[in-house]
């Protein structure tokens, strides 16, 4: 009896039962494309982790050239946060070179033992810089500290809102999203104005002969109390001595000196007469036919 082939056999035996239930192999992606996919991912690791050894070696050389190289890394990450107040009075470049600032003091102050990365220790850093650029050199008109960062963060909300709604938000819009009280978006509104202050010496209209501001501003008039107390000179009861020590005074512009001099008295007994001049128009200015006598003194009469 030949020896059976079980082999053979066996393959010819299940061939039958598998070849309905066969699978076919699930097709892998290509190499390349398996790289294509996974090489973003790869290629911001390896750039991270350039970044985190040469933010280790900076804390450690404080090498100006690598400061440089890596201030001139996280510039577009400066210039993103910049953008937030783009809109406002200062200029975009202003904005980028008070981001940048932050920036650089940013690089300067990582610790890279502690557990967080540069990032989140750079943007709340460039912010603040930002924020004191605008409470400390933008302000015209001084208003407290506290105001002051209620209306950054109202104009900040006002900004982002604009751009997620395309249309200006209302005010209740504003509150919400920042966290405050409608009164208080208001209030920071209007000392947003503060900002806005011009120039008295600029034209009022844009014609080139256009008169400035300032000229429209009243001011006192010292005339009345001159006119006032012309009036009143006569009711006075003024001698001829008291008179004309007053108008050599007050109109010749003369000091108590020269007036002695020209009447032949000496400083003191001028100034006690128009001290005593002086009573009497006030007395008579104010409507009272009581003098006023200065005490342990009266008013001098040179003879």
């Amino acid at each position: 009896m030949e020896p059976v082939d079980t082999t053979q056999s066996t393959t010819q035996s299940e061939s039958p039962r598998t070849h309905g239930r066969s699978r076919r192999p699930a097709k892998r992606p290509p190499r390349d494309q398996k790289a294509r996919a996974n090489g973003g991912g790869a290629g911001k690791s390896a750039e991270r982790a350039v970044e985190e050894g040469m933010l280790r070696r900076y804390a450690v050389t404080r090498d100006p050239a690598l400061r440089e190289e890596l201030v001139q890394r996280f510039m577009p990450l400066a210039r993103s946060l910049a953008l937030r107040y783009q809109g406002t009075r200062e200029s975009v470049e202003d904005l980028f070179q008070v981001a940048y600032l932050g920036l650089v003091k940013a690089v300067d102050g990582f610790d890279p033992r502690r557990a967080r990365s540069f990032t989140t220790y750079a943007v709340p850093t460039i912010l603040g810089e930002l924020r004191r650029h605008f409470r400390d050199r933008v302000w015209n008109l001084r208003l407290p500290r506290s105001l002051q960062e209620r209306t950054a963060k109202v104009e900040e909300v006002m900004a982002t809102l604009g751009d997620e709604l395309s249309q200006s938000p209302t005010v209740s819009q504003i509150a919400e999203r920042a966290g405050l009280e409608v009164e208080e978006v208001l209030e920071a509104m209007s000392a947003a104005e503060a900002r806005r202050t011009l120039s008295l010496d600029m034209p009022r209209t844009r014609e080139e002969e256009s008169d400035p501001v300032i000229d429209t501003l009243g001011k006192e008039d010292l005339t009345y109390d001159i006119v006032e107390a012309r009036l009143s000179a006569p009711d006075a009861g003024l001698d001829d001595r008291e008179l004309l020590v007053l108008r050599l005074r007050f109109g010749a512009n003369m000091t108590q000196y020269e007036i002695g001099t020209r009447l032949g008295v000496s400083q003191m007994q001028v100034s006690r007469i128009m001290r005593g001049a002086l009573r009497k128009l006030l007395a008579a200015v104010q409507g009272s036919d009581e003098v006023g006598r200065e005490v342990g003194s009266s008013p001098a009469r040179v003879g």
